[in-house]
This record gives C-alpha cells, structure tokens and sequence, in this order.
C-alpha cells in the first residue's frame, strides 16, 4: 500500500472521502506540477471535475498550453478514481494511454471523469469470469462550456482480481 493509499484510508475516516480525494489531488507534489486542480468530486467518488488553467507555468512556444501539462492533468485520475470505487479485491494499473490534440488551447480547460453503476457492475462480472480485464476509458479537455473540444486522452487500464493477480505474480517470479 502505497502512502498515499494509507493517507487515504486513513483521512477518509475523518474526511468524506470526496473531500479528501479533492484536496488530497491538489496537495500532492506530483499533481500540483500538472498545474490543474481537481475543482469537484462527488461523495462516491463517481464524478470528478478537473480545472486546467492557462498559466505562463504551462505555456509553450506558440502560447497556448503544453501538451505535457494536458496529459499529466488527466492521466492519474481515471485508474486512482477506480481504484478507489471499485474497492480492495481488485488490481488495477494503467497500461497505455493515447493522445489527440484537436486544437491549440488559448483558453481554461476543463475534464470530467465519470463512473457509472452500471459501468461498474459490469467491470466486476467481467473480472469475475476473465479474472483479467481492459477497458478504455475516454477523457475529453474542453472549454468552461463542454462545446469546444481541445484534447482526448484515451486511457486502457488494467483490472484484475486481486487473488488471481497475487498468483499470477508468484508464478512469474518462480518460473525466474
């Protein structure tokens, strides 16, 4: 368990868990370097709201918010969000990532990242018949309205049962 997991646990129980997911976020080192801010979490953790700024922190060349900074503000909060909702029987890691850029972003960013019941159960029963999954989660970088699109990030993460997982691992390490 890592420390901010242990934070995390720990925290929640003082904290609602929303509250704590937000300002844990937009406390952490390697977060805050993304120069977003997480700006809304639901109490289940199921929506989360980020706000990317245009700075002169995350400007390039041309003026208009770097690339790095567009990926780096999204990248952690789809696989940390599911690991969270999904609970303790399960392994979950980001495999890969892709980027598109659409158009130069001169303006705020915005990103929304849901996860819906039924998207969950259908993430646990697949688990429990493959034992190991994918799924492709899509994030869009917009504009304060949600009408102009300026990035997509589509993210495959990792989901496997945590038992089957530990088993898979020490097969690995004895076949070594």
């Amino acid at each position: 368990m890592s420390v901010y997991q242990k934070l995390f646990e720990l925290g929640s129980k003082y904290v609602g868990k929303g509250k704590l997911f937000k300002v844990g976020f937009n406390l952490s080192p390697m977060y805050r370097r993304s120069t977003a801010r997480v700006v809304h979490v639901s109490k289940d953790l199921m929506q989360v709201t980020i706000k990317l700024p245009l700075s002169y922190k995350n400007k390039n060349y041309v003026n208009s918010i770097f690339g790095g900074s567009m990926f780096s503000a999204v990248d952690p909060i789809p696989m940390v969000q599911l690991i969270n909702v999904l609970g303790d029987d399960y392994v979950v890691w980001d495999k890969s990532a892709q980027i598109f850029f659409k158009r130069p972003a001169r303006e705020h960013l915005y990103a929304d990242f849901t996860y819906t019941p039924d998207e969950l159960d259908s993430i646990r029963k697949r688990v429990a018949q493959e034992t190991e999954i994918e799924i492709l989660k899509t994030t869009l970088l917009t504009d304060k309205t949600r009408t102009k699109v300026y990035c997509e990030v589509r993210k495959t993460i990792y989901i496997a049962d945590k038992a089957y997982y530990k088993k898979k691992r020490q097969k690995s390490k004895s076949s070594n």
